[in-house]
């Protein structure tokens, strides 16, 4: 394990988990949320996060959290040697985004840069999950399983799965 896409629908753990793997593994962790965003909520250029991204993906190992545009979440499949998908219950990914949002005026969501703007973001969240089924099909499930043949894939199903998937990784 060298490079690492761990990805899946908003509010699913993936920065925490990300977090832990790199700190177990001692892998550099690069949180796209810190990339694509500067602090305060706006946004970098599509130019700046295309180089900072293809920058990432040149060096020798690194976990990535998070999805990106389309076409850099492929390249990141393609570069990965182990994929992290974090497909829990819907109803989960709405609570905890909702968790967050209520937990934000006291901690700030890991992974996410300075002074997010918490609403706006727990609004695009909500937005995504609505329109999740259609990024994240039976399809693309199989063609996960289908890279597990050159590739370490794992799918997280429940939270059990999430909490216990890092104590693996000890003392190996």
């Amino acid at each position: 394990m060298k490079k690492v896409a761990v990805f899946g629908k908003p509010g699913g753990g993936k920065s925490t988990l990300s977090k832990n793997l790199s700190q177990v593994t001692g892998i550099p962790l690069y949180q796209l949320d810190k990339i694509e965003y500067l602090p305060g909520g706006e946004k970098v250029s599509e130019d700046v996060y295309q180089q900072k991204h293809s920058e990432i993906l040149k060096s020798e190992s690194w976990i990535i959290d998070g999805l990106g545009s389309i076409a850099t979440f492929r390249e990141r499949l393609s570069a990965a040697d182990t994929l992290i998908y974090i497909d829990l219950p819907l109803r989960v990914h709405y609570w905890w985004v909702t968790k967050r949002l209520f937990k934000s005026p006291f901690s700030q969501p890991v992974g996410w840069p300075e002074r997010s703007p918490m609403i706006k973001s727990t609004l695009s969240s909500w937005v995504n999950l609505r329109k999740s089924p259609k990024l994240w099909t039976p399809e693309f499930s199989k063609k996960l399983a289908e890279l597990s043949d050159h590739k370490s894939v794992y799918r997280i199903l429940s939270t059990k799965q999430l909490n216990s998937f890092i104590d693996q990784f000890i003392d190996n």
